[in-house]
């Protein structure tokens, strides 16, 4: 008989997803367990990557992605286990974890669930995994964050049940849908998950339902797991917002009656639009605070020179018109802001070049315009000049003041490598090394810490000190990242460490034979990978910025020489089809020319007009040889390549979007 069936959903999470199922393969030895996957329609190769790694899992490869809800019931319905766990595939989970689990509710039968206590990936534990029902007053605290401001509070924080301790076992309200492990008795008596709900709150209504039918769902202490995402989405975002207040308002429709679902739902409603402003607000600031700082930095110093250089120079406080208040100075900061943009000045990471090359190419720009104004708007060019140095200078020092806010150093453009050592045995630590290589991670790789498995001085390593002793590592040569191989380093051992050494270090898993090396910085953030995949240029935010004001740019041009076009290309009609596809931002001139479309691990573009085939005079090209010549392109991308390209298909241009092999679009 199965005693266990695992079951997890999973949609293009793969580097994750193969972690999780190692941990998973190893805490079930000994054990009658089934393992399932649900895959909604991943573009990552995850399918892939399950049928060749893991052939004992039970795969489900969706063609849609079905929602949460949808994908568990397909596994729960063929599962066979007397007990169910509803597991992330961004999850690590203790070698005991599933015996200890099982043992507790073999003793537990009133038990319809079980939730554990969960750490991100940093260390820190998670308020989630343990919660209450979102009644009217728990919702309100949460919506207005009451529960945030009185953390341990019984009256404020029920939502999070702060007032419970994280380190006992206590019977609560809701478990969290990272890991639920299920009585399958009590799945057959309530039913399972509501597939009303898409991604959130079905967790919170299945728990709801067992406590309705009688049973308990318990936090249990007696084990840990890693959940790298925390609550999963960018919880910043207006689509989380959006969604999760939905899913409330879904639960609250069907748990509550009369005026108490009217003030529940009223609350939800409430709570998605102070959110959403919140969020809103939240994301601008982060987004545009410095281009607001430097604004007002350039604004204030023109307004101070011209007092100075009106008194200094021409003897008369008042000797520019009050025009230059509300029109120069405007355009002065708005060249100057434009010029640090298009230069590449607010992309990360930051590089005081790319800001004084921005107000020198904007001050270029004031220049060329200077003429074309009339006399009532021509200031002396020396105010403009000494504005640009005003602008450059004070820009530079806010940008090192930001920055020692931040990091504590002036060490800008110059990214302190940081220390790092390899938990792990000799050829696994040999592994990491060559994976960090591949990546070109720059890392000062101080040494190897011994798990204990194998002797002192084996293999090309500096063996620093045995695990019992990492501690002493960190604090002597001040490591500011470990990496675990968890081939050799037992997960129970490496969530000790983790929960011991705290935020001060981030921390990294490499997974047996895995090709990537998995972390996360907390648990609002996406879990990150070092992966030897290639970096492509073409996805840098100022490639991607050159690229769309060089479509724009052509798209002008070929307006004006649209009579010239007239004569020399046939398709006339598409053409400026296509011309005014690209203005529109629906297309580019020049995109990816293989047909695998979304099965493409490349970054994603707008399908184009022209390709990397396009003017080669090959009309029948194999998939193999497209895809390689997507991938040079996206790798080595310029936006000379792009020139290239049009002066060499330029006939191609009135073809239709896709007509020469561009197949894959940014959907």
């Amino acid at each position: 008989m199965i005693k266990i069936s695992v079951i997890i959903v999973n949609y293009n999470v793969r580097a994750f997803l193969e972690q999780a199922l190692l941990s998973v393969r190893r805490a079930g030895k000994g054990l009658a367990m089934e393992v399932f996957v649900v895959d909604n329609k991943s573009v990552d190769d995850s399918v892939a990557m399950v049928r060749e790694k893991f052939p004992e899992v039970g795969l489900i490869a969706n063609q849609e992605n079905t929602g949460f809800a949808v994908a568990n019931n397909q596994a729960i319905r063929v599962s066979r286990g007397e007990y169910v766990l509803l597991l992330n595939p961004d999850t690590v989970v203790e070698e005991d974890s599933l015996s200890k689990c099982i043992s507790f509710m073999d003793g537990h039968d009133e038990a319809g669930g079980l939730g554990v206590k969960m750490i991100d990936g940093t260390g820190q534990y998670l308020p989630e995994s343990k919660r209450g029902f979102p009644t009217p007053w728990v919702a309100f605290s949460k919506a207005f964050g009451l529960s945030r401001l009185f953390p341990k509070s019984r009256l404020f924080n029920r939502y999070h049940l702060g007032y419970l301790s994280q380190d006992e076992t206590h019977e609560v309200d809701v478990l969290a849908g990272a890991f639920m492990f299920l009585r399958r008795s009590v799945l057959d008596r309530i039913g399972l998950l509501d597939e009303a709900f898409f991604m959130y709150g079905e967790d919170i209504d299945l728990s709801y339902r067992i406590v309705e039918g009688g049973y308990k769902n318990y936090y249990f202490a007696g084990t840990t797991i890693i959940h790298y995402k925390g609550e999963s989405t960018k919880k910043g975002s207006l689509n989380y917002v959006k969604t999760f207040y939905q899913a409330m308002i879904i639960f609250g429709e069907k748990h509550f009656t009369g005026g108490r679902a009217k003030f529940f739902i009223g609350l939800m409603k409430m709570g998605i639009f102070v959110r959403a402003g919140i969020s809103l607000v939240s994301s601008g600031v982060r987004k545009y605070y410095l281009p607001f700082l430097d604004a007002l930095l350039m604004v204030v110093g023109m307004l101070l020179l011209k007092d100075l250089w009106s008194i200094q120079y021409f003897d008369d406080p008042h000797y520019y018109r009050p025009s230059f208040l509300y029109f120069n100075i405007p355009l002065y900061t708005a060249f100057w802001l434009l010029g640090i943009f298009f230069s590449g000045g607010y992309d990360k990471p930051l590089s005081l070049k790319r800001i004084l090359r921005g107000v020198a190419f904007g001050t270029l720009a004031l220049s060329a315009v200077y003429g074309f104004l009339d006399d009532s708007h021509r200031t002396s060019r020396a105010l403009l000049l000494l504005g640009s140095v005003w602008a450059a200078s004070g820009v530079v020092l806010l940008r090192y003041f930001t920055h020692f806010l931040h990091h504590r150093h002036f060490k800008i453009g110059k990214d302190e490598r940081k220390n790092l050592v390899i938990v792990g045995s000799a050829s696994e630590s040999d592994r990491a090394k060559h994976l960090l290589y591949q990546a070109q991670v720059q890392k000062n790789i101080i040494g190897t810490v011994s798990p204990g498995i194998d002797g002192v001085g084996e293999g090309t390593r500096a063996v620093l000190s045995e695990l019992k002793d990492l501690g002493e590592v960190v604090r002597i040569y001040r490591i500011q990242e470990i990496i675990f191989c968890s081939k050799d380093v037992r997960a129970q051992d490496i969530m000790y460490w983790m929960t011991q050494l705290g935020t001060s270090v981030d921390y990294k898993i490499i997974p047996e034979e895995s090709l990537h090396i998995i972390g996360s910085a907390g648990k609002d953030v996406a879990g990150e990978l070092y992966t030897i995949d290639i970096r492509f240029n073409i996805a840098m935010p100022m490639n991607s910025r050159n690229k769309r004001m060089l479509d724009l740019g052509l798209s002008v041009l070929f307006l004006c020489m649209f009579p010239f076009f007239i004569i020399v290309l046939s398709e006339r009609r598409t053409f400026l089809s296509n011309i005014i596809q690209v203005l529109l931002n629906r297309v580019s001139w020049v995109g990816y020319s293989s047909a695998v479309g979304g099965k493409s691990s490349l970054p994603p573009l707008k399908r184009g007009v022209l390709s990397p085939l396009s003017g080669l005079g090959y009309k029948d090209m194999d998939e193999g040889t497209k895809s390689r010549l997507d991938f040079l392109y996206a790798k080595d991308y310029e936006w000379e390549r792009d020139v290239e390209i049009i002066i060499r298909g330029w006939k191609s241009l009135g073809i239709g979007v896709g007509g020469t092999g561009a197949g894959r679009s940014k959907q």
